[in-house]
């Protein structure tokens, strides 16, 4: 959607950050098929463990530039990006990749990510003949689980569960779980919710999940926690790597990392819930990205 606004907009390249390497995927797709130039901006650290994304970014002829400031994953990818399109915006347009920054970048982003939640309430209504008791998605910057999110908000009987990193704990720094340890703070044109120090300076994200790691998170997101109309959880590194071994074991399906926190969560919500309770979960990646870096890093405790 935003590479087929920039062919409209007359614009020849497209700008991106990417932390898991999906987003990146999908604009050097849609470039590629549009006939446009794609520069995609990932930090050395996601570069590595996210392999075989940056392999399909090249193949389909993006430029994959490579972060090596602070961190080196998402935000740092997201600074980059933004100091790109602002020496370029005349011939290039941002398609950023979560529901962040200033106007009406959130906006657009929530537009096209609203089909998850469209498909998903045709789906539950086609296969259970009623709604989920429970949606649960996870949230990084937030994309994933809005666009889920919207095809519920009205009905007052889902429970929305936003799942965030936990990462190694709650220590700040060794995680990237905004709406449960940040404060209200702004970074990258936009308010919301921040990890932040003591100073109001925005702190270290982490995460086993390279596009769970942004210090911030979507302000609809901070507006539904605020308003109770969503409730946001966390869920550690080890306990969605444990998820995501169980959904591969039993379902069939790899997830990503990323969408192992959700699985987690649910779960975890099954355990506690009566026989019938129908619990829908947003699956937002695939896990052939991270193979790589689960075999290498994590494989042996396996």
């Amino acid at each position: 959607g935003e590479a087929l606004l920039a062919k409209y907009m007359g614009k020849k390249k497209v700008i991106a950050e990417t932390g898991a390497g999906q987003h990146g995927v999908a604009l050097a797709t849609a470039a590629a098929y549009f006939g446009l130039e794609c520069d995609i901006y990932m930090g050395s650290v996601d570069i590595k463990k996210q392999a075989p994304n940056v392999a399909r970014m090249k193949i389909l002829g993006a430029n994959v530039i490579e972060v090596t400031e602070g961190l080196q994953t998402l935000k740092e990818a997201v600074d980059a990006a933004f100091n790109a399109y602002m020496n370029e915006y005349k011939d290039a347009i941002y398609c950023i990749g979560s529901v962040v920054g200033p106007h009406p970048f959130p906006m657009i982003v929530e537009h096209f990510q609203s089909v998850i939640g469209r498909e998903a309430r045709g789906q539950m209504l086609d296969i259970a003949g009623e709604l989920p008791d429970y949606v649960v998605a996870c949230v990084g910057g937030g994309s994933n689980s809005i666009g889920i999110f919207n095809g519920f908000l009205n009905d007052k009987d889902v429970r929305l569960i936003g799942v965030e990193p936990l990462g190694k704990g709650e220590k700040l720094g060794d995680n990237a779980a905004s709406i449960n340890f940040g404060r209200v703070g702004e970074l990258h044109g936009f308010k919301s919710m921040f990890l932040q120090d003591e100073e109001g300076n925005v702190a270290d994200a982490y995460s086993v999940a390279s596009g769970l790691d942004y210090p911030g998170v979507g302000h609809k997101h901070a507006h539904l926690n605020e308003i109770g109309r969503a409730q946001y959880l966390t869920i550690d590194d080890k306990e969605a790597i444990d998820a995501f071994f169980e959904m591969s074991r039993t379902e069939g399906i790899i997830p990503a990392l990323e969408s192992s926190h959700a699985v987690a969560q649910a779960i975890k919500i099954a355990k506690q819930s009566p026989s019938g309770t129908k619990i829908l979960i947003n699956l937002s990646g695939r896990g052939d990205k991270d193979l790589d870096f689960i075999l290498k890093k994590i494989g042996k405790e396996y």
